[in-house]
C-alpha cells in the first residue's frame, strides 16, 4: 500500500467529507475511527448530508459534530442550492479548520468542495490524471475491493492507527422502548424483519420477499415489514400477499428504532440498501438480495452471518439462506 506523509502537527479542528446515504455513511465508520483513534484530542467534523444530523449524538465519541451540505454542484444526492452553498461555506471557512479530509469517493467532485472548506491541508483519494488538492496528502482512489476496506486506504497510508473494519451503530435502551411503542409485545428471537424497498432501480420484486416471508412465517416466525415513508407501496404489497398477518412499521421507526427491531429479528432479509449495512453494524444474521450492485463492493464483510444471494430469479435461494441462519442459530426450526 503507498505511504504519504505524515500530517506534521496534530490538527485541533478537522473537517471530514462523506455526504452520502445511510449504507455509504456506515461503511465510512472504520475509517472514521482510524482518525479519531490518530488525532484523539481534535474538534472533528463530518459534512454530509441533512438526515446525519441524527448520527450526530449516536456518534459522539467519532465525530463532535454534523453539518448538512446543501449540495454541491455534480452530487446526485439533494439538488444544490447555490445561495445556502455560499453561506455554508462561508461558516466552514470561519471554523479555522487545520485539515480537511475526502473520504467521499474517488473525488471526481468533491475534491473541490473539500478544498473549499478553507483548510490549510487537504487529505483526499483522487482519480489518475485529476486535479492533486495536496500531493503530499492525496492517494490514488483503490479500483477494487469493499468500500470500507477502499476508505480505509487513506488513513492507513497516512500512517494513523488502524482499529480494525468493523461496522458500529451503538443502540440505546430508549431505541429499544420505541420498538416497543410501535410494536407492543414484539418478542425478541421470534420475529423476521423484511425490508423490500431500495434505492436500487431494480430492487427484488415485492412477491418474491412475500413468498420468503411465508416459509419464515411457516416456522413460527412474526414478519415484520420494515422501511421509509417512501417504501411504504413495496411494504404494502408484501402485506397485502399476507393477507394483513404482517406488521407494516414502514415509516414509522427511528434509525435507532429500526437498528432495534434488526438487532432482535431472527433473521433480517433485504436488498442490498442501507438496513443491510444497519445489519452488519449491530452483528445480526441477515439475507442480503443483490441486484444491480458489486457485492464484492457493498455486500456485509462477514458471509457467515450475512448471507449474499446475486441476482435470485426465484424465491427458493433467498428463503433457504434464510433458514439455514435460523437452524445455525436453533431458532424455531419447524
Amino acid at each position: 500500500m503507498a505511504s504519504l506523509a505524515r500530517i506534521p502537527l496534530a490538527p485541533r479542528r478537522i473537517a471530514i467529507v462523506r455526504a452520502l446515504m445511510l449504507g455509504d455513511l456506515l461503511c465510512a465508520v472504520p475509517a472514521l475511527r482510524a482518525f479519531r483513534r490518530g488525532f484523539p484530542d481534535a474538534e472533528i467534523t463530518l459534512v454530509g448530508l441533512e438526515w446525519a444530523r441524527e448520527l450526530a449524538p449516536r456518534f459522539s465519541y467519532l465525530v463532535d459534530d454534523v453539518v448538512a451540505l446543501p449540495g454541491f454542484p455534480g452530487l446526485p444526492e439533494t439538488p444544490p442550492d447555490l445561495d445556502a452553498l455560499g453561506h455554508f461555506l462561508a461558516r466552514m471557512r470561519a471554523r479555522g479548520f487545520d485539515l480537511a479530509v475526502q473520504l467521499h469517493g474517488s473525488g471526481r467532485v468533491t475534491n473541490r468542495l473539500t478544498a473549499m472548506l478553507g483548510a490549510p491541508r487537504v487529505a483526499a483519494f483522487v482519480e489518475p490524471g485529476a486535479a492533486v488538492p495536496d500531493p503530499e496528502l492525496s492517494l490514488s482512489w483503490p479500483e477494487t475491493g469493499h468500500e470500507i476496506h477502499r476508505l480505509l486506504a487513506l488513513p492507513r497510508a497516512l500512517g494513523l492507527p488502524d482499529s480494525g473494519d468493523e461496522l458500529e451503530l451503538p443502540l440505546a435502551d430508549g431505541d429499544r422502548a420505541a420498538v416497543e411503542g410501535v410494536a407492543p409485545g414484539l418478542e425478541r428471537g421470534r420475529y423476521a424483519c423484511i425490508h423490500p424497498g431500495a434505492r436500487s432501480a431494480a430492487p427484488w420484486p415485492a412477491e418474491r420477499f412475500a413468498a420468503v416471508a411465508e416459509r419464515l412465517e411457516a416456522r413460527g416466525l412474526r414478519i415484520v415489514l420494515t422501511g421509509s415513508a417512501g417504501e411504504a407501496e413495496a411494504t404494502g404489497a408484501v402485506a397485502a400477499t399476507l393477507g394483513g398477518r404482517a406488521l407494516d412499521l414502514a415509516g414509522r421507526t427511528s434509525l435507532g428504532a429500526l437498528g432495534a427491531l434488526v438487532e432482535g429479528a431472527a433473521v433480517t432479509v433485504s436488498n442490498d440498501t442501507g438496513v443491510s449495512h444497519v445489519a452488519a453494524a449491530v452483528r445480526a444474521p441477515s439475507v442480503v438480495v443483490v441486484t444491480t450492485s458489486d457485492p464484492d463492493r457493498w455486500a456485509p464483510l462477514d458471509r457467515e452471518l450475512h448471507r449474499v444471494v446475486v441476482r435470485p430469479d426465484a424465491p427458493e435461494p433467498v428463503a433457504r439462506q434464510a433458514e439455514s441462519l435460523l437452524e445455525d442459530a436453533g431458532a424455531l426450526v419447524a
